[in-house]
């Protein structure tokens, strides 16, 4: 059974609604294809034993219905090239077709049970639509006139008296609009229903890339602001690279006196002075760089030795920066998205610090998780702004000192690589976060412990 219900969806539909309906239409179709042949073996059966409709009605029907048959069978096969719109008004036109040619040579009383044209009616309005309804109704009212007519002139066995045929074809002209009427309202109401949300899905996604776009603005004129601070201290460090250069430079004539050995050790020492810059000029120039945000598996460990010289610009001379990071620590992440979370804490923690103290990095592995510790001894933060620093643009720093976005974004930034962010604060003696990230690699699964604030 579920490998049926898989081929009758398997039509190349490219619209959502009309492909959950194929399946109902194409049983539909197919119970026509074999209901129709045993229906004519009855009517046979009628013939022979002299009962029921005339040979002529019989022969119209018999026609007709072979004639629905085929095109139910041509319909089946438009669908399952992708082609359902069409085939559904094939067969509801060839159905259309013959009523109206079958009308003409039955009784009126047999219009008036009819249900196949309720179906026809119904099955139109619901897949195609309100214009394709009230063609339908018009067509089959169009139908039942020709049906009074056809009885009136005596062109059936049975004729009836004509106020007895003109009240039974408007009672029942009267009741195919009803329904056509109640359809069209419910199927309009739906199919706006379905255009509103549609609608509001669009607008969604219009939002959330909006304000996706907007995330990685913020992420980068973040960046933008910690490259502004770390300036200064590149500044000094080239300054200091530069001097090491400047003398060897200035010593040529007395290393030239020594030899060659000499020489190629002040070499040495301008090529060391000289990988230290590019190095630290490079992993400054990637950081600002505004990029996609693209997760990736990388050792969080090794991000923090390699981020460890840009940490070291960021704080004055009379702050100590520590960095543990001994034990591989894989997580999936964007790189550069950890690295600006810890330039913000550190950049956070600097301001924490003004007369001097230790910043700390720790990270180590604890379980399934990646937890990473950041501390420092500064002046700490009272409970009510320890219940509010994650909060967008709440700062306690002077006008013009701060964004009050820092923070905010580092939770952000976590919480979107599935971690947790906690801190744990006494005034006067320091704060320290604790980020815990999902471990990748080595088999390690994603669950998260829960993290605990201190």
């Amino acid at each position: 059974m579920a490998s049926i219900h898989r081929w009758l969806g398997a039509a190349p539909i490219t619209d959502p609604v009309d492909r959950r309906n194929a399946p109902f239409v194409q049983v539909l179709l197919l119970f026509f294809c074999v209901f129709v042949p045993l229906n004519k073996a009855l009517y046979l059966w009628a013939v022979l034993s002299g009962r029921w409709y005339g040979r002529t009605a019989l022969a119209f029907d018999a026609a007709t219905d072979l004639l629905m048959c085929v095109a139910a069978g041509v319909a089946v096969w438009m669908i399952r090239r992708g082609r359902f719109r069409p085939a559904v008004s094939l067969f509801l036109g060839t159905a259309l077709v013959a009523m109206v040619a079958i009308y003409a040579v039955v009784d009126v009383k047999n219009v008036s049970v009819e249900v196949f044209p309720m179906m026809v009616l119904a099955l139109g309005g619901l897949v195609l639509g309100r214009r394709a309804l009230w063609t339908i109704a018009a067509l089959q009212v169009l139908g039942y006139l020709i049906c009074l007519v056809s009885n009136l002139l005596g062109f059936v066995p049975e004729k009836r008296p004509a106020l007895v045929a003109t009240g039974i074809i408007i009672a029942t002209t009267g009741a195919y609009l009803l329904i056509a009427i109640i359809v069209d309202r419910t199927v309009t109401a739906l199919r706006e229903a379905l255009a509103e949300s549609i609608a509001k899905t669009e607008r969604l996604e219009r939002e959330m890339a909006e304000r996706e776009r907007a995330q990685q603005q913020l992420v980068h004129a973040q960046k933008m602001e910690v490259v502004g601070r770390v300036a200064s201290g590149v500044a000094h460090d080239f300054d200091n690279v530069l001097n090491v250069v400047l003398g060897y430079a200035m010593r040529r004539e007395r290393l030239a006196d020594r030899g060659v050995p000499a020489l190629v050790e002040a070499m040495g020492g301008v090529e060391l002075a000289a990988r230290r810059a590019l190095a630290i000029s490079r992993k400054l120039l990637s950081f600002g760089r505004q990029e996609v945000p693209k997760p990736v598996l990388f050792d969080a460990a090794q991000a923090l030795r390699e981020l460890q010289p840009m940490l070291r610009q960021l704080f004055e001379a009379d702050i100590q920066v520590e960095v543990q990071a001994e034990a591989p620590a894989w997580v999936r992440m964007d790189r550069g998205q950890l690295e600006l979370a810890l330039m913000n804490m550190a950049a956070n923690a600097r301001d924490a610090m003004p007369d001097g103290g230790c910043f700390h990095l720790h990270v180590h592995l604890l379980d399934d998780v990646v937890e990473l510790d950041v501390e420092d001894t500064g002046h700490g933060m009272s409970a009510q702004v320890q219940e509010h620093m994650f909060e967008p643009f709440y700062t306690t720093k002077p006008s013009g000192s701060g964004t009050g976005l820092g923070l905010a974004v580092v939770r952000d930034l976590v919480q979107a690589a599935g971690g947790t962010i906690a801190a744990h604060s006494v005034p006067g003696r320091g704060t320290s976060f604790h980020i815990r990230l999902p471990r990748a690699g080595d088999g390690a699964g994603v669950a998260l412990m829960p993290l605990r604030a201190g």
